[in-house]
């Protein structure tokens, strides 16, 4: 808690509620004297919403793991069309998507690690998404260094106590019954907690159907169990950026590195200021049997002199002169430090590289792939620890809801290679950007290679297959599936293709026979008759 609470502090001042509450602070980020590495925290947030989450568009593909069915035309367009079912219903305003992953994505960048909810709303006919302060959630791992056991808090103000756990089968105290009618808006201090199915006294599960967890909600005020139902969820993704051995809580390895500098260009911002202030405002030097009403150094303001002062014995008032030569050394520093604090937080790293119109197709691949190794630390965690986890969280609910339609829906649409699959997911990301944009840039490259081959030798182009490789270099644009036909569709399509090609070749062929056969019959009918004539004639 202090780490977060000094992290916060730099990095997070709204969030810097760990250890004290904003509202006794009067003066809020009093502190800080440069809101720079807030400024930083903020860009490297904004840039993982943006960059991995782009509004709009579709960034997540449903695949599974074996890359053969992923390839399957009619596969891909039905993972794509469960994705686009997805997509949809996230970015409904109703599920809290936006604004979760938007907080998640704050704590995240500043703390190393998030906590977001992904549950069912009231109605159980929708899905809901919450991000939780860290300073609430603890949890645990299991010996395969998953987490598998959560406990929250939260307070809950009386009336929605009655709202959701009216209808559970625990059990509300009478006391709180009494406040949702009298005190509605006093707060009750709840506690959720989600563990194994095998450390729990399976006795109490009502309604245990082998699931893997125990949902329980605790008013610990009054020691009162809410709600206690099995479940097949965790409930909970909480990516975490980097961890160490021997602890099941992560940090940022961007307010890790920055914090030492973020320390230091505030002290600095602060001398400097003084260092300015002074400079503008001298310190002066007054004698004081010589001065009447004290020193006015205000716009307009007047100091008086004794009348039988002598300015010959020395000035009554002068400035102290100081020595202002640092201040142009402190300036360089403070910009240095504040380069470095950018570095930290990858601010130098995550803008795709330029690609200017003169480069060569090797050059743009050489710089896509350097961008690659210099993103690769940024980017690989939160697609693995964050997207993944929470687009797979929310697949599960979404299956539970039937936002996909039912049992025999699903059996009907579903293509016969994919029963049985488990399904995976795939980002929109710079980094795959940039792989599979190292496919277009290998066709290019490959067919200037291929056409300077070709004027050596012709049957080089036997070499290439044309067909496949251009598929792949369209997948590689990030072209939608269907634009792409059936692999077998296409296939069939250029047989019949060839085929007709032949048979217009053999029609072509007959047709010069059968025009050589005619010219034959020609020329003998002529030789017919002329003989003809030579005979009468004779």
């Amino acid at each position: 808690m202090s780490q977060w609470q000094q992290t916060g502090d730099h990095f997070y001042p709204e969030r810097a509620d760990f250890t004290r509450q904003l509202d006794d602070d009067d003066d809020f980020a009093g502190h800080l004297m440069s809101g720079f590495p807030s400024m930083c925290r903020r860009d490297l947030a904004n840039q993982i919403g943006g960059m991995l989450r782009p509004r709009g568009q579709t960034w997540f593909h449903p695949r599974t793991p074996n890359e053969k069915i992923n390839k399957d035309q009619g596969a891909k367009v039905w993972l794509d069309y469960m994705g686009e079912t997805m997509h949809d219903w996230m970015r409904d305003s109703i599920s809290g998507f936006s604004r979760a992953t938007k907080q998640g994505d704050h704590d995240f960048a500043t703390f190393g690690q998030c906590v977001i909810q992904v549950t069912k709303n009231k109605n159980k006919d929708f899905i809901l998404f919450r991000d939780w302060h860290l300073r609430d959630v603890a949890w645990a791992e299991n010996a395969e260094m998953e987490i598998d056991r959560v406990h929250r808090k939260q307070k809950m103000e009386a009336r929605n106590v009655l709202r959701y756990f009216g209808r559970s089968n625990g059990e509300i105290a009478a006391t709180v019954r009494e406040c949702a009618e009298r005190e509605p808006f006093k707060e009750i201090p709840i506690q959720h907690i989600v563990v194994p199915a095998d450390d729990y006294d399976l006795s109490r599960a009502k309604n245990y159907r082998g699931l893997p967890f125990i949902s329980i909600y605790v008013d610990t005020e009054n020691e009162k169990v809410l709600e206690e139902v099995p479940t097949a969820r965790l409930g909970y993704v909480i990516p975490r950026w980097q961890t160490v051995s021997g602890s099941q809580y992560a940090h940022s390895p961007a307010t890790v590195i920055a914090i030492p500098d973020a320390r230091l260009l505030q002290r600095m911002t602060l001398t400097l200021l003084e260092a300015g202030e002074k400079a503008v405002d001298p310190p002066m030097l007054a004698v004081g049997e010589n001065l009447q009403g004290g020193v006015n150094l205000w716009a307009g303001g007047i100091t008086y002199v004794d009348p039988d002062y002598d300015e010959r014995t020395g000035e009554a008032l002068r400035a102290l002169q100081l020595d202002k030569s640092g201040l142009q050394w402190g300036v360089d520093r403070e910009q240095r430090v504040s380069e470095m604090i950018m570095r930290a937080f990858y601010l130098n790293q995550i803008q795709l590289p330029e690609v200017s119109g003169d480069m060569t197709a090797y050059e743009t691949q050489k710089r896509v792939e350097e961008y690659v190794r210099n993103a690769l630390p940024l980017f690989e965690p939160m697609e693995s620890e964050y997207n993944a986890k929470l687009c797979g969280e929310a697949f599960d609910v979404m299956m539970e809801l039937g936002a996909f339609g039912n049992e025999w829906e699903l059996a009907d649409s579903m293509p016969e290679i994919l029963r049985g699959q488990e399904v995976r997911f795939t980002f929109e990301s710079p980094i795959q950007q940039a792989k599979t944009r190292a496919n277009s840039q290998a066709f290019l490259q490959s067919s200037q290679l291929l056409a300077a081959a070709m004027q050596l030798d012709p049957n080089t182009r036997f070499d290439f297959d044309a067909r496949q490789a251009t598929r792949d270099a369209i997948e590689g644009t990030g072209a939608p599936a269907n634009w792409l036909l059936p692999k077998e569709q296409a296939d069939k399509m250029a047989a019949q293709a060839a085929q007709a090609e032949a048979e217009k070749a053999d029609d072509a062929e007959a047709m010069a026979m059968l025009g050589q056969g005619a010219d034959v019959a020609a020329r003998a009918g002529d030789a017919m008759s002329s003989i003809n004539q030579a005979l009468s004639g004779a």
